[in-house]
């Protein structure tokens, strides 16, 4: 009896034993050349989708809702090699497979940003599109890398959206300028081997730093402590930008006493790239020093300083291409026998990093930043408006244009009626132009050097804002168990910008009288006809206030079939302007403190990814924000007085998009559709107007308010491993981006009666967006041969590009005379023609990259190369309409000759052009 009594105790002993025991699957992932743990490197499960990333031990485990039966593993981390590990899970059981190892990366991808991208395409004075956003995100979708690095010379922008979309961040520091909503690339420029571990938050998914925006988020980890122990030296040379880059870095690791030490220098060089005299002259520092505090504790201190200087190039009008080819550069001209050029974007903006670093528990984490930001961004330019004072202290003056391609200079001139024509002066200026073409530092000398006290006509000078910026912010993560994450975060900014402009060279003469040359106004009425000397301030002098304030808070929960998110946040943003001079033209409404404005975002998102299978998942994202506009679209004239944009308002942005993605073990894939919409948003240009109500001539600012842009279409990619070493990928991006409303457009001008003058509506509705092509497709292959040599090539196809249309052509102002009726000779379907816009031809790139490693003991040695337009395609990438011709008869008259005088300017795509690269690794 008592021995049946033992049994039946047993065996339900056992019972409840074996229900009570755990399925977990747990193990490590070790470097698979130094044998080291690596920190950070996601493991999927994919047939459910649930991921866990690797402590700083390089392990992780899995423990609730742990699927059965045969299971593959997805082990990936950027840099490295994605592998897949299949394991067969067992109820009750535990599979551990410790010691998986990842190989780096042998095709160094991170180093394709310096193939296909450069400091010149980085930024918005190029005239293409600023296809920023999202350009760094070198993740496993393929759509993204094509985007990337494919796409990228064409001046693509991801769903035709600007990089104001998107959040760069730098160890949880928000790096977008608030004068325009876009990150500094260059701020950090050369420094790719320590600014590769991003993480990355593709669209409107989730980050655990901030709200971000619609086209996702990147956050930079700069933290000592999770780069790999080694260093690396890198040389490059390419025709593009640069023509010589060197870069060395080196990470100690965790050493004893939880000190972490990152250090990088590097140089990119070149007297001149693809276009003539665009220099480049650049150095980059880093630093990054981590101490561990116990267990729970940790302080990072970064400091980044990327000093450069490189010469622009400019954009011309087509008669100009066609006597000079696409090299042609407007800005330089021969001086002391060296190219000189006159346009020079120098930025020195030092970034000074705190980072603390709380493990609260073994769920919940802090980190709290602070950071300040200072220094300068300035554009050279030349100016020809010097003037002196004569016996009566009268301002007299001013000089002809010193540019080589000024209109008046070009054989198309000569060619109009109102000069003739006069046919042999147009052939004199044509040999001139393909003789010469270039500025001619020499005489700008000499007239300074002839005028009566040597009173310069002509300088150069530098547009310059000088910006101090101090950020702070706390960032919570907490996981409450598996399936929830939450996590929210406070933010403070305060902005102190000095924009003024300054002369750097009085070209041989002694001094620059501070008058506009044009209207005769003081620049600064607290001191008339002062005379500037070099590095004085001049022409104008104010500073730009912002504080920014916001919050955000988000949930994030993952279960089996279902993942979802939410998030919210708050943000107030002020703005002020304060000026240092009095304008002549806006006596009561420039000096001193103007109007503090002060503007509320609200902004909310969601998404949800239903999986029904491991292989097919369907996601689905919606937004709706709204922001303060950015400073430079707040103020219609801010060089000259207080001035507000009006009617202005926060812009409202509304986007909703859906994804099917399959995935296999050979073939995956994801297709996407989209919708976004944005509101109430503001353009402000500056440009000279011939026909402003009838035949009037005036420097004007135009402002386009309330703009409404739809922007919708599709995205596919598909990539698939058909062998063990080849993989076949195709791409598409079809879109349309147009605007939605026809906006109100007002001028202002001190030419002006009262300085406004309203046109009303620009009739903009359904124009194309000018932001890249609208149409793109890529298809390509890659070898990897087990030998540790690869090759790929690419082949892209682009459409749909449009020129940016001129608002002012098409309000009443085009069809009115100066007696506000219409012009007696108005043609309305020759008016529609002019008013047409231009689409550009299509093209295709083709594009090669391949390379080879070496590990030699416990070193590596590696090469890459890439050859992009391989076929030499000519190709336009971008350009606007000339608002010259702002009316009826001037556009007519100036379309009828042979080669108009006011015609389009473009920007074409570099010919074939090389990127080499050899580094090694210890």
């Amino acid at each position: 009896m008592k021995k049946s009594i033992l049994i039946y105790l047993f065996v339900i002993f056992s019972a409840f034993t074996s229900l009570a025991q755990e399925t977990v699957v747990k193990g490590s992932v070790l470097d698979a050349v130094t044998n080291n743990p690596i920190p950070g490197v996601t493991i999927t499960i994919e047939e459910t989708f649930q991921s866990t990333q690797t402590d700083a031990l390089g392990e992780f485990s899995f423990t609730t809702n742990v699927p059965l039966g045969e299971q593959v593993l997805l082990v990936e981390k950027v840099g490295f090699v994605t592998k897949r590990y299949p394991i067969v899970v067992n109820e009750g059981k535990t599979v551990d497979i410790s010691g998986m190892v990842l190989d780096i990366d042998i095709s160094d991808t991170a180093d394709q940003f310096t193939i296909s991208l450069s400091d010149d395409e980085l930024n918005d004075d190029t005239g293409g599109a600023d296809n920023i956003s999202g350009l760094l995100q070198s993740s496993q979708d393929v759509f993204q890398n094509t985007a990337a690095f494919e796409f990228s010379s064409s001046f693509f922008n991801v769903r035709g959206l600007d990089s104001e979309n998107g959040a760069v961040l730098i160890n949880g520091i928000d790096m977008n300028k608030l004068y325009n909503g876009r990150p500094q690339w260059s701020d950090w420029g050369g420094l790719n081997d320590v600014v590769r571990n991003q993480e990355l938050s593709v669209g409107m998914s989730p980050s655990n730093y901030t709200f971000g925006g619609i086209l996702g988020t990147t956050n930079i980890n700069v933290r000592a402590s999770q780069y790999r122990k080694g260093g690396r030296l890198t040389y490059s040379s390419t025709n593009r930008s640069y023509t010589n880059r060197l870069l060395a870095s080196y990470a100690t690791g965790m050493m004893e006493g939880g000190w972490s030490f990152v250090a990088a220098i590097g140089r990119r060089w070149g007297e001149e790239g693809f276009q003539d005299a665009t220099l480049y002259d650049s150095n980059s520092f880093f630093a990054s020093i981590e101490k561990k505090i116990g267990e729970s504790h940790s302080i990072n201190f970064t400091s980044i300083y990327a000093p450069n200087r490189r010469g622009k190039s400019s954009p011309n009008t087509q008669e100009v291409y066609d006597l000079k080819g696409i090299k042609y550069n407007e800005y330089w001209g021969w001086y002391d026998g060296e190219k000189r050029n006159s346009r020079i974007k120098e930025v020195e903006e030092p970034i000074l990093m705190l980072n603390h670093f709380w493990d609260i528990s073994s769920n919940t984490t802090l980190n709290t930043n602070v950071a300040y930001q200072f220094g300068k961004i300035g554009n050279s330019r030349l100016d020809n408006n010097g003037q002196r004072l004569n016996e009566d202290g009268i301002p007299v003056g001013g000089g002809a244009n010193p540019s080589p391609a000024y209109y008046q200079k070009l054989p198309s001139y000569w060619l109009t009626p109102a000069a003739g024509p006069n046919y042999e002066q147009a052939y004199l200026s044509e040999q001139e132009f393909l003789n010469d073409g270039q500025i001619d530092w020499n005489s700008l000398y000499q007239t300074n050097l002839e005028n009566t006290g040597n009173y310069s006509t002509y300088i150069l000078y530098e547009d310059r804002n000088d910006d101090k910026q101090f950020t702070a912010n706390s960032i919570l993560t907490t996981y409450l168990n598996d399936n929830i994450t939450l996590n929210g975060s406070l933010n403070y900014s305060r902005l102190k910008s000095e924009n003024f402009a300054e002369i750097i060279d009085l070209l041989g003469g002694n001094g620059f009288l501070n008058v506009d040359s044009f209207d005769g106004f003081q620049f600064d009425l607290q001191n008339p006809n002062r005379i500037a000397l070099e590095g004085d301030r001049f022409r104008y002098n104010f500073n730009l206030y912002a504080d920014v304030l916001s919050g955000f808070a988000q949930g994030q929960f993952k279960y089996n079939k279902v993942d979802f998110y939410a998030s919210a946040s708050v943000t107030n943003t002020q703005y002020q302007r304060e000026g240092l001079y009095q304008n002549g033209a806006y006596e009561d409404n420039s000096l001193g403190k103007g109007e503090k404005l002060s503007f509320t975002g609200i902004a909310t998102k969601a998404g949800l990814t239903y999986k029904l299978t491991g292989k097919h998942l369907f996601d689905i994202n919606a937004a709706y924000i709204t922001r303060a506009p950015s400073l430079r679209n707040t103020y219609s004239n801010s060089r000259e007085n207080h001035n507000i944009v009006s009617d202005i308002t926060e812009e409202k942005v509304s986007s909703v998009d859906a994804s099917y993605i399959f995935r296999s073990s050979i073939v995956k894939a994801k297709l996407t559709g989209y919708f976004t919409k944005i509101e109430d948003a503001n353009e402000i240009s500056f440009f000279y107007a011939d026909g402003i109500g009838g035949d009037n001539t005036a420097f004007v600012q135009e402002i386009l308010q309330g703009i409404d842009k739809k922007h919708f279409g599709g995205e596919f990619g598909i990539e698939a491993q058909v062998t063990p070493t080849i993989k076949l990928k195709g791409v598409a991006a079809v879109g349309q981006f147009t605007y939605d409303n026809n906006p109100n457009l007002y001028l202002t001008s001190s030419d002006f009666d009262g300085g406004r003058r309203d046109v009303g509506e620009a009739s903009l509705k359904d124009y194309k967006l000018a932001g890249g092509p609208q149409t793109a497709y890529s298809v390509g292959f890659e070898y990897r041969d087990p030998d540790y040599w690869w090759f790929g090539a690419t082949a892209n196809f682009f459409d749909n590009t449009y020129i940016d249309v001129s608002p002012l052509t098409r309000t009443s102002n085009f069809y009115q005379d100066s007696d506000g009726l219409p012009f007696n000779d108005y043609d309305e379907d020759l008016a529609r023609q002019l008013l047409k816009q231009e689409k550009f031809d299509n093209y295709m790139i083709v594009n090669l990259v391949g390379g080879k490693s070496w590990k030699i003991d416990d070193y590596f040695v590696g090469f890459f190369a890439s050859v992009n337009n391989l076929l030499d395609v000519v190709h336009k990438t971008g350009g606007f309409e000339q608002g010259r011709n702002a009316n009826y008869r001037q556009l007519r008259d100036d379309t009828s000759n042979d080669t108009p005088v006011f015609g389009s300017k473009y920007w074409y795509g570099r010919g074939t052009s090389y990127f080499v690269n050899v580094y090694f690794r210890f």
